[in-house]
């Protein structure tokens, strides 16, 4: 199981509550639990793409440079820069994203985010395209990306870009076991995971319970091998690790007791029609009820809450069904990113030890 963080670059915190959270937006905070995380076992950290402030996140820097001020001052973490296709050209991004990579050593990632936001998009006039074909524009986003990094005299013709007779110079670096960066997306739709099957390398799904990851990762598994393809999985999680079950309860209570009901109300209304604009209705947030959205990834469903032990169990059990990251918020980034990293990592890499697995059959 590998590890990441969220990178709080954006005001607010990672839960829509008015509880303290001792965190910051700020650099120094952000290089500081960058180091913190690669100290105990961290390999990557995701960054936030926003553009306008929302749900407790009034300010937000940009991703992309965000992303490489941390690569500067860190050493072996991966940093995933999020991405909007509507707001970027590919072929531009493919460019600050090979330049990236060869500074940082390979260290430099990219989540391709589809978009649910539709008011960043008009602020900005940029056109809005509905739920499904966001996801044939990241796809065409990401066939670029993959053809200017590899080919020379690159051309492409899609539906959303052209491109004709693009060479990009340098190119990212090729690495074994990783020819080019790696490509993450997210979404729940059925338009979101043929995607993955077809071209991302990871699959980031919002917490849920154990049966509805393994439901995911079966049906994008099944549709990757059927192209030849291996996608990885990303779980998000919010975590509350205490040294009993109970003050890691109470802590989850005190959260939810202190929720901004207006700004979480707000979000919801926003992310069910983002959600239920899939075509089967099945996309982000349509199932998630307010409480689950005071942690606007449904991190509350992970249930990685409780003790260290219960907490490296349940990772472990994740694994056991095809989870090959978990992607963790805190309450208080510093002081519980060191705690999980001394306290619930070493844990699991001793479960991992005992009785090595594979991934379970696929029902």
């Amino acid at each position: 199981m590998k590890f990441a963080h969220w990178v709080s670059s954006a005001s607010g915190g990672l839960v829509v509550s008015k509880v303290p959270q001792r965190t910051d937006w700020g650099l120094e905070y952000n290089i500081r639990l960058a180091k913190i995380a690669e100290e105990v076992g961290f390999e990557y950290a995701l960054t936030q793409i926003r553009f306008m402030g929302s749900y407790g996140a009034e300010y937000q820097h940009d991703a992309l440079i965000f992303s490489t001020a941390l690569l500067a001052h860190t050493e072996t973490l991966n940093i995933i820069t999020g991405i909007l296709p509507g707001m970027f050209h590919p072929g531009v991004v493919a460019k600050h994203g090979a330049t990236a990579d060869q500074i940082f050593n390979g260290r430099w990632a990219i989540n391709v985010v589809s978009g649910w936001c539709r008011a960043e998009y008009d602020a900005l006039g940029v056109p809005w395209v509905e739920h499904d074909e966001r996801y044939v524009r990241s796809q065409e986003f990401i066939e670029i990306l993959r053809g200017a990094w590899t080919e020379d005299d690159f051309s492409y013709a899609g539906k959303y870009w052209k491109i004709d007779g693009y060479t990009l110079k340098p190119k990212p670096l090729v690495i074994p076991g990783r020819p080019t960066p790696e490509i993450f997306q997210g979404g729940n739709s059925l338009a979101a995971q043929r995607m993955a099957a077809s071209v991302s390398d990871w699959y980031c799904m919002n917490g849920n319970t154990p049966e509805g990851f393994k439901e995911q990762i079966n049906y994008v598994t099944k549709l990757a091998t059927a192209k030849g393809r291996t996608v990885k999985f990303v779980a998000n999680a919010f975590v509350i690790a205490r040294e009993t079950e109970a003050e890691a309860q109470a802590e989850l209570e005190r959260i939810v007791r202190g929720a901004d009901t207006e700004a979480v109300e707000n979000f919801r209304i926003a992310v069910k029609e983002a959600g239920q604009a899939s075509k089967e209705g099945k996309g982000m947030w349509v199932k998630s009820t307010s409480r689950d959205l005071i942690q606007y990834n449904d991190g509350f469903n992970t249930n990685l809450v409780g003790t260290p032990e219960q907490i490296a169990l349940r990772i472990y059990e994740l694994r056991k069904i095809g989870v090959d990251m978990v992607l963790c918020g805190f309450l208080h980034f510093h002081e519980e990113t060191r705690f999980f990293g001394e306290r619930v990592i070493p844990l699991v890499r001793e479960l991992e030890r005992a009785a090595p697995m594979k991934r379970q059959a696929i029902a």
